[in-house]
């Protein structure tokens, strides 16, 4: 039903270039309940929740099975790593459809896009479980919430990796500072990841520009050493395990440990060696509830088995992230993973705005 609603979809949007615009429809029905155990009841007989979800099988094996085997409510899943889904969801409720019950993603897209859009639900009200509203289950003895009005939530935030190196060209060890990248033994060397789009390379050098010991003129001095800009991950990543490339700065840690895994010759650099280490970010780990679901108490349920122990753990281990949840074990992913404290931040409100001026400034750099 749920795909035959997405055709549909499709054809009335096609229809609306040369029609009216289209009259608001009726708000999904369905009044969702509090009690836990009518919660699932209710959710069962929706039979369906509705989620928006990162790219790739693992992150859609995570996201679907455990939830359909314990409670066989069917999950439709549609992967999109962000950048489509604010434009589907305009377009969508445009056309008076409401089709997604939440996402999971990251937070740029819920803080800049969803968010502004009006389109989301806080999150708060929906807790039910006392393993989940329990603020001694949490790091740092809260959940976090990004946002003012409490609708997104970090799940996993974590120590990311920001240099990847070929162990064959160079020694992880020789690194100590990103300074030492200015030495001029690496110009005509490095490869970057796009800082001048949305990504882990913006992400990176978001850091950079917020880090006190770094800043604006580190990113200067950093241009200077004439890097190759690469947009693609893969490609990246795949240069650097071929030997094309000594070094790439600011690129996806997924990918990199999936090669790793497959014996590439790729490591990532231990941000504890260097001596201002890495940012923190959830990547695609925050959770956000689309206002309006069609399957209110089904999204619900769901919400709340995501950030049990149980749901937590399946997202965590399945993912190589780290689950703000003080409960769930740690030891799938290295051990630097882990959030320093007092680390930089790259994926909250305040960073937002730093992106915002980071944009332009490594847009002047780098040219277009």
């Amino acid at each position: 039903m749920h795909r035959l609603l997405v055709v549909i979809a499709t054809a009335i949007l096609t229809l609306a270039a040369c029609a009216p615009a289209p009259q608001p429809a009726a708000q999904p029905s369905g009044q969702p309940v509090t009690d836990w155990d009518r919660l699932v009841e209710a959710a069962k007989r929706e039979g369906t929740v509705s989620v928006i979800g990162p790219t790739g099988d693992d992150r859609r094996t995570v996201l679907t099975e455990p939830f359909e085997k314990k409670y066989g409510i069917t999950v439709e899943f549609l992967g999109d790593n962000g950048p489509g889904v604010p434009p589907r969801i305009s377009s969508e409720r445009g056309a008076g459809l409401y089709l997604w019950d939440l996402f999971v993603g990251g937070t740029t897209t819920c803080l800049e896009s969803l968010a502004p859009m009006g389109v989301l639900h806080p999150l708060e009200p929906v807790l039910l479980l006392p393993e989940v509203t329990d603020p001694a289950s949490w790091r740092g003895g809260q959940l976090e919430f990004v946002d003012d009005a409490r609708s997104i939530l970090a799940m996993t935030p974590f120590q990311r990796g920001t240099l990847f190196i070929n162990p064959n060209l160079v020694r992880a060890d020789e690194i100590k500072s990103y300074r030492d990248l200015l030495d001029p033994k690496w110009k005509g060397k490095l490869v970057i990841d796009d800082p001048r789009k949305a990504g882990a390379g913006q992400a990176t050098f978001t850091f950079f520009y917020r880090h006190p010991e770094l800043g604006a003129d580190f990113i200067r001095a950093l241009a200077r050493q004439e890097p190759l800009i690469l947009r693609d991950y893969l490609q990246q990543l795949d240069g650097v395990g071929q030997g094309r490339y000594p070094l790439v700065i600011g690129s996806s840690d997924a990918i990199a440990e999936q090669r790793i895994k497959s014996g590439v010759p790729i490591a990532i650099v231990d941000p504890r060696q260097i001596k201002e280490g890495s940012d923190v970010s959830p990547a695609s780990g925050a959770l956000t509830l689309f206002n309006n679901q069609p399957h209110p108490n089904a999204a619900r349920l769901y919400v709340n088995w995501l950030l049990s122990k149980e749901g937590q753990t399946a997202f965590a281990q399945g993912t190589g992230y780290i689950s703000s949840r003080v409960d769930v074990p740690t030891d799938h992913t290295f051990p630097w993973r882990v959030p320093m404290p007092g680390a930089v931040k790259t994926y909250d409100q305040e960073a937002m705005v730093v992106k915002d001026e980071v944009l332009p400034f490594v847009t002047e750099i780098f040219g277009r």
